[in-house]
């Protein structure tokens, strides 16, 4: 599966990178904008989505335009999980920061079985 990291804080993203990679995940980005990853997003499955990126409080927008338009599913890793309230319609998850790599790999085998299950058994890749 191909997981974008959409993450404006560089340590941040490169650990998340590395725990996709190391769950056996090939990723994309990683990207800190809006536009970003909209121009992303037709190669990838799943992203990993921070509330706050470099463009303002957008992720919940991108969020949005991720899992309507190009079927992304999404994952909020944020340092303000309250912010997303009950979740937004479509979202996976929401992992506050700071995260463990069990609970990033958790979560992405968790969308990876879902895709697998709504595709009647066969993996989108």
């Amino acid at each position: 599966m191909k997981v974008m990291i959409v993450e404006d804080e560089g340590f941040i993203a490169l650990e998340l990178e590395r725990i996709a990679q190391d769950a056996g995940h090939e990723t994309v980005g990683p990207v800190s904008t809006i536009e970003q990853a909209l121009a992303y997003a037709p190669k990838s499955d799943i992203a990993l989505v921070d509330l706050s990126l470099s463009d303002g409080l957008s992720g919940a927008q991108l969020a949005r335009r991720l899992i309507d338009r190009f079927g992304v599913d999404v994952i909020f890793v944020t340092g303000s999980p309250e912010s997303v309230g009950h979740g937004i319609e479509g979202a996976l998850d929401v992992i506050p920061k700071p995260f463990t790599d069990e609970r990033i790999a958790g979560a992405l085998a968790r969308a990876q079985a879902l895709r697998r299950d709504f595709n009647g058994g066969n993996a989108i890749m």
